[in-house]
């Protein structure tokens, strides 16, 4: 352990024994259970190793782990301390660089998707007074200079508010005389702000970030595709346009790609982003058929044989249109995916050249509640649990079969629902099927309640599920613990639209975090929403997983109030076992 300390920083190992007490019983863990703590802390065992590790256990340590066993074993496996240092290799692609341990995990980018990243965050946050100067321009012929970037947080602050605006609260963003425990802070409310607009970061921990890990890389690559009218025109005969909004972002790309080459009557397709656009002729084609007349791009380029030469051209148009953003020629060229992908997308969000139906679109515009559902599915890794898999149907599936197979998942999902004593009395696998939005909503309340629930047992060391009464007992004896005057009745307490007991609660926890003199009294509906969103960034900055948005708060949106007091509650429990309160 003494080595690790020498490595981690105390807030780090802090976070090391949260994940071990998530899984501890009487301050030992199962051997079954080392690999999911590895997991939740960012490591990932191959398979192997974890069937040595768990026999290993039983015979010698009678099948249980504490934490000082888990530790030693932790520094032998683990590719951030002493004995699994990272070591630079090139690997035998040109271009391509290795983060690779002595126990075989690599992390793998381009240099090429460094540079097309890097121009792409200079082009979005150059005007950011925050970023000039220190964090913007990133060099492109520096390799560290991306991630020396993103260290202190900042920038990827900035960054989720670009994709999601209003996501991080400005005020919370430690911007001046930082030290490491500000800087922590930052990478903290910058994980727990990304995982609330669906971004999956089980591998990820606030030291990646400071430490500017190259394989952070991709958390640049989420795509967004903006929805517009016209979209409905790349719905085939045989499905909804729900259907078509469901599959993944590539596929609707590559769908509209093939729907333009069609409407300009080119007789190739694409099926990929890599080799179907090398030669730059689809491009050409593309990019004549999308953009505005007045903007003179050139007709397409059939006849030229020279694909360089043609990604040229391709790419001077892109220029004319103000998206010559993520590829350079030789991206094209090469046929790199992902940054050709990204390329796509960008083309796809400024000019879609979608007309509008003729037939009435149905308003599909998600609800709050829907927003938040989603994002907390997204953001979430998948483990095994209670779902046997055997009993479940998984495409593709037949044509005639498809409906009863589908049936049979969600009365599955039902039948494990009442298995975890979810209220579901009206609620059957046909509704799910339908696609019964208020009852499927129901379900998923349930879910992400029972998961937030769970967290909280597993901090208190509690052997009986916790009940909302002792929530709301916890929250008025840590507020009158903190010498703070406000009280809370219930999840229902018009008094939290304020959010001032959230602010006194976070201050109670961490004595001294919240800044009073940004707190307005919240008289009226603007001042509210500014303390909530003041109030739920600066909660995910102290380590709240929080999903719920600063309407709910400011509404008083009782069950989403639930889910902001019990994942506080998370927290303390989590810094006092780790003695981190200060």
């Amino acid at each position: 352990m003494a080595e690790l300390k020498m490595m981690f920083s105390n807030v780090r190992m802090a976070e090391m024994k949260q994940c071990f007490e998530k899984y501890a019983e009487g301050g030992k863990i199962k051997a079954q259970d080392f690999g999911n703590v590895m997991k939740d802390f960012g490591e990932d065992i191959a398979g192997y190793q974890l069937r040595q590790i768990e026999e290993e256990v039983q015979n010698q340590k009678s099948g249980v782990l504490t934490f000082e066993d888990f530790t030693e074993l932790f520094g032998k496996l683990s590719t951030k301390v002493v004995g699994g240092r990272y070591k630079h290799a090139v690997d035998t692609r040109e271009g391509v660089q290795k983060m690779e341990s002595s126990s075989g995990t690599r992390h793998s980018f381009s240099d090429d998707e460094q540079v097309g990243f890097s121009d792409w965050i200079n082009s979005v946050l150059e005007d950011d007074p925050d970023l000039k100067g220190k964090h913007l321009p990133i060099k492109e012929d520096d390799r560290d200079s991306l991630f020396k970037s993103v260290k202190d947080g900042i920038l990827m602050c900035k960054l989720i508010n670009w994709a999601v605006p209003g996501t991080v609260d400005e005020r919370a963003i430690n911007k001046k005389k930082l030290n490491v425990y500000n800087i922590h802070e930052n990478q903290t409310l910058v994980l727990n702000s990304a995982m609330a607009i669906g971004c999956n970061i089980v591998n990820i921990g606030a030291e990646d970030l400071i430490e500017g890990k190259p394989h952070l890389i991709g958390l640049f690559a989420n795509l967004t595709i903006h929805k517009c009218p016209g979209i409905v025109r790349l719905v085939k005969d045989d499905e909804t346009l729900e259907e078509l909004l469901r599959l993944p972002p590539e596929a609707i790309l590559l769908r509209w790609f093939n729907y333009q080459l069609e409407e300009a009557g080119h007789v190739r397709r694409v099926a990929n982003f890599s080799a179907d656009i090398s030669d730059s002729e689809n491009y050409s084609v593309l990019l004549y058929q999308i953009a505005p007349r007045d903007l003179n791009v050139d007709q397409p380029h059939v006849g030229e044989s020279d694909p360089t030469k043609l990604a040229e051209l391709v790419l001077e148009n892109a220029k004319k249109m103000n998206c010559r953003k993520f590829v350079r020629v030789k991206d094209v060229v090469k046929g790199n995916a992902k940054l050709n992908l990204a390329f796509v997308c960008n083309l796809f969000n400024h000019y879609p050249a979608l007309e509008a139906a003729d037939e009435e679109i149905p308003n599909i515009e998600e609800t709050r509640e829907e927003k938040t559902f989603r994002n907390w599915m997204n953001s979430m890794g998948v483990k095994g649990g209670i779902v046997d898999w055997s009993k479940v149907n998984k495409p593709p599936f037949k044509k005639l079969s498809e409906k009863m197979k589908k049936l049979e998942n969600c009365n599955y999902a039902i039948d494990i629902a009442k298995v975890l004593e979810f209220s579901v009395v009206g609620i059957g696998g046909q509704d799910l099927l339908d696609g019964n939005k208020k009852l499927m909503l129901a379900i998923l309340y349930q879910t992400m309640r029972a998961y937030t629930l769970v967290i909280l047992q597993k901090c208190a060391k509690s052997d009986k599920p916790i009940k909302d009464e002792e929530i709301v007992v916890w929250v008025n004896e840590k507020l009158g613990q903190g010498g703070k005057d406000s009280r809370i009745t219930s999840f229902k307490d018009p008094n939290i639209a304020t959010s001032v007991c959230v602010f006194d609660l976070i201050d109670s926890i961490k004595p001294g975090f919240i800044h009073y003199n940004m707190v307005n009294k919240g008289e009226n509906d603007d001042d509210k929403l500014s303390n909530a969103k003041y109030a739920i960034s600066m909660a995910r900055k102290i380590g709240a997983k929080l999903y719920a948005l600063p309407e709910d708060l400011m509404e008083v949106k009782a069950k989403m109030v639930l889910t902001v007091f019990a994942c506080m509650m998370a927290v303390d429990h989590a810094l006092e076992k780790a003695g981190q309160k200060k």
